[in-house]
């Protein structure tokens, strides 16, 4: 079984990390510990005309579906000047699943990822990228969801341009790409549910104006269980890059950046580091 590449932190343990939100204090009540705040500031990172800043709140220690401790649901907030209300409707994750599925189930309980892209280079208009989980199912799996905002300078406000969740469990994914020939593009790995379990590759790309168009999707070499440990999207880039006319049969072959691999193999058009 192919493992999963997913890097799980609680809002806690976020709050060390070198791009991490400054934590702040917040006010308890009735005598309980104050719940786990956390803040980032985008007024300079995003120009923005008033003071505006990402407050993420962690409520009570609940219990996931497998009956271990679980970080509180998290509230994140959109907050303009020093006592601007909590504006929640454009960093809230969707709704994720069925009619029938209740907040429970996808509401956002640990903080993946939080940090300002520049999906256009370096001098251009930057996104909020925020990556949040839910509890955990009873057999591991999670909901995980990927949002993208964008500083709108006419109405100063910040608008979701980008909303995906998915689980985790069957080697889904969803990546932004900050870098490199894709810089800006989001991709995502939807497994198949019949043989020979394969999976489905979909690359979506930044517009002009701020929109996401899905300019590809076929089917990967990469089986589920091929025992591969590379991810998806990894094992898969040679084949992603060539359907977009970027990489060649004969060019160095695209080696995930920062992961060692001395010895980058092409197997079936699928990419093993040996």
């Amino acid at each position: 079984m192919r493992p999963s590449f997913l890097f799980v932190v609680a809002l806690s343990c976020a709050l060390a990390g070198p791009a991490a939100l400054a934590q702040v204090a917040s006010p308890g009540a009735d005598g309980r510990p104050p719940p786990q705040s956390a803040q980032r500031d985008l007024t300079a990172p995003f120009h923005t005309r008033s003071l505006w800043r990402l407050v993420v709140t962690e409520g009570p220690p609940v219990k996931d579906y497998g009956d271990n401790d679980a970080p509180g649901a998290l509230s994140l907030c959109l907050h303009r000047g020093p006592k601007g209300p909590c504006i929640a409707d454009p960093v809230t994750p969707p709704k994720w699943g069925s009619a029938d599925d209740d907040a429970s189930t996808w509401a956002p309980h640990y903080l993946l990822d939080t940090r300002v892209v520049n999906p256009r280079g370096p001098g251009q208009p930057p996104f909020l990228l925020i990556v949040t989980g839910s509890v955990y199912s009873g057999d591991g799996d999670q909901v995980v969801y990927i949002q993208l905002l964008a500083y709108d300078e006419v109405h100063d406000a910040f608008r979701r341009i980008y909303a995906r969740g998915t689980g985790h469990n069957n080697n889904q994914e969803i990546r932004f790409i900050a870098d490199g020939p894709l810089r800006g593009d989001v991709i995502t790995v939807e497994p198949q549910d019949r043989r020979p379990f394969n999976y489905w590759i979909t690359v979506e790309q930044l517009q002009a104006d701020d929109t996401y168009r899905k300019v590809l999707r076929f089917l990967s070499a990469t089986h589920y269980g091929d025992g591969n440990p590379m991810a998806v999207i990894d094992s898969e880039m040679p084949g992603i890059l060539e359907h977009l006319g970027l990489w060649k049969r004969g060019d160095p072959l695209p080696v995930p950046a920062g992961k060692a691999c001395a010895k980058p193999v092409l197997r079936h058009a699928e990419l093993w580091c040996e």
